[in-house]
């Protein structure tokens, strides 16, 4: 039964899912595992080959890590996306270090990154999918060091507050301010300041709730 339900999954998810024997889907869906990992729950540490992981519910998060434990999120991913970057038997070009969180109680389906691998071996239709999905999720790691490097701290803080309202149709943010820095790349004193900032402007309202925006477009305004 779990098998057809992951045949079921994949069909939607996957533009080549019909053009591969029936075999290669069969053999697709024998390894593959459906997981829950709690909140906070280290799910890929490194180069390692975790697996192709196909979010059902929850968010993950991903970034990379200096040496001296400074992070940068690269993206999160949330139902219905696809984490590519945990299988680096598929995409052997893919050299640096990917860490990939639980941001959420997160449901999964992982598919075995070498399984998948023999698969698209066979199949040029899966490489190329395969390329181009990492590709779109370069696409906004470039943004993202675009706004570290070439951005204000106060624009990069209206944009990602912005973003989340309109991602989750609330006016009410409910992330640490710990959280906020992580996705930003900033350090938490640093976020507490420009809050305190957006608070005296009236832009926010901080509580131990969250953090609630006032004037939504005072606050686009400052991310333009």
């Amino acid at each position: 039964m779990t098998q057809i339900l992951f045949a079921q999954v994949y069909k939607e998810m996957f533009p080549f899912w019909e053009e591969i024997t029936e075999s290669d889907r069969n053999y697709i869906c024998e390894n593959s595992v459906a997981l829950t990992y709690p909140k906070a729950t280290n799910i890929h540490n490194g180069t390692e080959c975790s697996g192709v992981i196909l979010v059902r519910s929850g968010c993950l998060r991903l970034y990379i890590m200096s040496d001296q434990g400074k992070e940068i999120t690269l993206y999160r991913i949330h139902a219905g996306d696809m984490c590519m970057l945990s299988a680096s038997c598929v995409l052997k070009s893919v050299t640096f270090d990917v860490f990939v969180d639980a941001e959420e109680n997160s449901e999964c389906y992982v598919i075995n990154g070498q399984a998948f691998s023999n698969v698209a071996d066979r199949n040029p239709n899966i490489k190329i999918f395969t390329l181009e999905t990492a590709v779109s999720r370069f696409s906004d790691v470039m943004w993202i060091m675009q706004q570290i490097l070439f951005m204000s701290m106060d624009k990069r803080l209206a944009m990602f507050l912005s973003d989340e309202i309109a991602r989750t149709g609330s006016e009410t943010i409910n992330l640490t301010h710990e959280q906020i820095a992580k996705y930003i790349a900033s350090a938490r004193e640093v976020v507490s300041r420009m809050l305190k900032y957006f608070a005296n402007e009236g832009i926010v309202e901080v509580s131990r709730k969250g953090i609630k925006v006032l004037d939504k477009k005072r606050l686009y305004n400052l991310s333009l």
